[in-house]
């Protein structure tokens, strides 16, 4: 019997956790930030007694479970509303090269050691810290690097290659809903988008799920798939 109901535990609680966790957000596990990160911990403190121990009871630590990932939930929400507070209980971005320059006061700061911050260099394909100007190392511990010049890959701009403007497209339909808003930004009109969804064997503006237009007047239209083909599935 004791084993039934830690199996029945495992399953429950790893369930819960599963969906509460889907709920808080997707991030890596490398970019939590630090509060983030300590609810994590707990969570695995949480879920592992109440395996552990069946003597715990097992309604309180799924409360627990819930009332760890609610607090997690608003205080994402006062971070992003409340920028004062949010600086106050977060990591802030600290810059350990400067001009191609170790800055040793941030080293120390840190507690990192050059060893730690060329391995972080490494990560981001740089094996030479002569070709870095800036890097940075962001509240999640990740690092930001920005080569030298001589060091960037050369753009269409710097060998006088002529290229065209792209800017953003331009939604038109979203499920089905006519944004004429912006047909008229765009000096188009509603007879002119039905026309063209026609010419492309679609009935009604009702069967579109979204369409757009982009800066060289080509228009997008897709019509949803409730489905995607096995081929195409992508596998965890």
């Amino acid at each position: 019997m004791e084993y039934i109901i830690i199996t029945f535990r495992i399953i429950s609680i790893l369930l819960l956790a599963l969906v509460l966790t889907l709920i808080a957000g997707r991030r890596k596990i490398g970019e939590l930030p630090v509060f983030d990160l300590i609810i994590f911990i707990t969570l695995g403190a949480v879920i592992g007694a109440d395996i552990a121990d069946p003597e715990i009871k097992h309604l309180p630590t799924a409360y627990a479970i819930i009332l760890l990932v609610g607090i997690q939930y608003f205080y994402s929400i006062i971070i992003i509303k409340k920028r004062k507070i949010g600086n106050l209980v977060t990591f802030e971005p600290v810059v350990v090269i400067e001009n191609g320059q170790f800055v040793t006061a941030n080293l120390r700061k840190l507690r990192y050691s050059i060893d730690n911050i060329l391995m972080m260099l490494r990560e981001k394909d740089v094996f030479d810290i002569s070709e870095v100007e800036f890097a940075v190392v962001e509240s999640t511990g990740q690092i930001s690097v920005l080569k030298k010049s001589q060091y960037q890959p050369i753009t269409a701009k710097e060998i006088k290659l002529n290229t065209e403007y792209k800017g953003l497209s331009i939604p038109l339909i979203v499920e089905g809903e006519i944004y004429e808003e912006n047909l008229k930004k765009l000096k188009l009109d509603k007879n002119w988008l039905i026309n063209e969804i026609r010419s492309k064997d679609i009935s009604s503006v009702e069967n579109v799920f979204f369409a757009s237009i982009n800066t060289d007047g080509q228009l997008y239209i897709s019509k949803g798939l409730e489905h995607t083909k096995d081929i195409h599935n992508l596998r965890h």
